[in-house]
């Protein structure tokens, strides 16, 4: 057994708990992540256009002047949330430390194959896994994954 494997065990072994022995979560759900955008028309274009994820609000950010805040309605009422920086060079995507690797969104089955062929008609590179699972890039290279399993499954395994 590799060493990365042994202290998969041991960590698997000494935190998770079997479900009727878990605490209940001190939270209530995600409000929103939220990722950032360089261009607000184009993310727009993107998530509701071709994803079929309402937007919900545009509104100044606090933070930076000039600067937007915007939400799409991701289901379950759950959000995801842009940030644009005018005049900020941010630079472009990047997978770092402490970043995101992916955004995993639980689509119904029947609306994932739909989802699918709305990539294939819009030209977005994606890669399908396992028959329920795309795998994207946004317009500024986020990763994004439609899975066709149900909130609280992760390929037919309950992970909730």
């Amino acid at each position: 057994m590799s060493t990365t494997s042994a202290t998969r065990d041991r960590i698997r072994d000494t935190y998770l708990k079997p479900l009727g022995e878990r605490p209940a979560s001190t939270a209530r759900g995600l409000h929103h992540t939220a990722l950032v955008s360089s261009d607000v028309e184009t993310t727009v274009r993107f998530y509701q256009g071709v994803l079929g994820f309402p937007l919900t609000e545009l509104i100044e950010n606090r933070d930076y002047e000039g600067s937007s805040h915007f939400f799409f309605d991701i289901g379950n009422g759950n959000l995801i949330a842009f940030f644009d920086f005018p005049g900020l060079d941010v630079g472009p995507y990047a997978e770092v430390l402490g970043g995101l690797h992916h955004l995993a969104i639980s689509v119904e089955p029947a609306r994932w194959q739909e989802l699918v062929e709305r990539l294939d008609a819009a030209g977005v590179e994606h890669e399908v896994h396992s028959g329920v699972s795309v795998y994207f890039r946004d317009p500024d290279g986020a990763r994004i994954e439609l899975i066709a399993d149900p909130l609280g499954e992760m390929y037919g395994h309950q992970v909730l």
